[in-house]
């Protein structure tokens, strides 16, 4: 089965930083700059990114990006 979306972030440093908490917890991701962001240079290097998990994870994966109360 394919990877789903999980989120779409601005640039790649952000996309980074949710793939290493990610990591963290043995949820593997990939990273792809959106279409939307397909040419633009932000300063960043790279403007929006997706970032896509395997559906299994995806529920453990919303649970990490969901801010505590």
């Amino acid at each position: 089965m394919g990877l789903v979306p999980l989120t779409v972030v601005a640039n790649p440093v952000e996309a980074e930083m949710i793939r290493s908490l990610l990591s963290t917890e043995g949820i593997e991701s990939l990273v792809k700059q959106t279409n939307f962001g397909a040419g633009i240079m932000d300063g960043m290097g790279g403007g929006p990114q997706e970032i896509l998990v395997d559906p299994a994870d995806l529920e453990s994966a919303r649970e990490l990006l969901t801010p505590q109360e």
